[in-house]
């Protein structure tokens, strides 16, 4: 199968090693706006990204686009707020995959309930005639648990929503359930789950 050469350019960064050291990596903390949870039937609205380096947000580096839809669904529409007669400049969805991919390069995903932002974008992938991402992840709700240490006086529970993140570590939420608003919150809460971890190599965050 021929695949177009921006894929080709997004998996020669892979032949790179990602760096040992956290504060040389690069991390895109992203977040996707989507009509629904069906990887069948719901589509993308928007993705939004921003990279971390050095402990720090990038923020003239953040990423934010909005992808052209046929589906629509008003319940969903009263939670991002994206409406069907949107003024914002949209894009087809291979070119907002296209987009993403040179903005990701090979630099760790992260995201909160990631797989969830990551199988979006494989089922947009492979709807466009693509293979699935080949970036690492990390998942800051999975990240937060190892924060909590094991006690009787804590009740630990299954979940825990980005809210609840922002929540514990005092993050402003109003841009909430915008995806660079959600993915701004994510980030700061992984910088503050990074320091309570002190991971000292990148592989120390990576491990399950």
């Amino acid at each position: 199968m021929e695949l177009p050469d921006f894929w080709w350019e997004y998996e020669e960064h892979f032949k790179e090693k990602l760096p040992d050291d956290i504060h040389a990596n690069t991390f895109v903390v992203l977040d996707t706006e989507t009509t629904g949870f069906s990887l069948i039937k719901d589509r993308m609205l928007c993705i939004g990204a921003l990279k971390l380096l050095d402990n720090n947000i990038v923020v003239k580096d953040s990423f934010e686009i909005y992808v052209q839809q046929e589906h629509y669904d008003s319940e969903s529409a009263e939670i991002h707020g994206i409406l069907k007669k949107s003024k914002k400049d949209s894009i087809s969805e291979l070119d907002a995959l296209k987009q993403f991919l040179v903005y990701a390069k090979n630099h760790i995903l992260v995201g909160h309930h990631v797989m969830f932002d990551v199988n979006m974008i494989n089922a947009a992938l492979k709807r466009n005639g693509l293979p699935k991402l080949k970036n690492k992840t990390l998942d800051t709700e999975s990240l937060y648990i190892r924060t909590l240490l094991v006690s009787t006086v804590v009740q630990k529970k299954e979940r825990y929503s980005l809210d609840d993140l922002a929540k514990k570590f005092s993050i402003s939420r109003k841009d909430r359930h915008t995806a660079l608003g959600d993915a701004f919150i994510t980030a700061i809460a992984f910088l503050r789950i990074v320091e309570k971890l002190k991971p000292k190599k990148t592989k120390d965050l990576l491990k399950k």
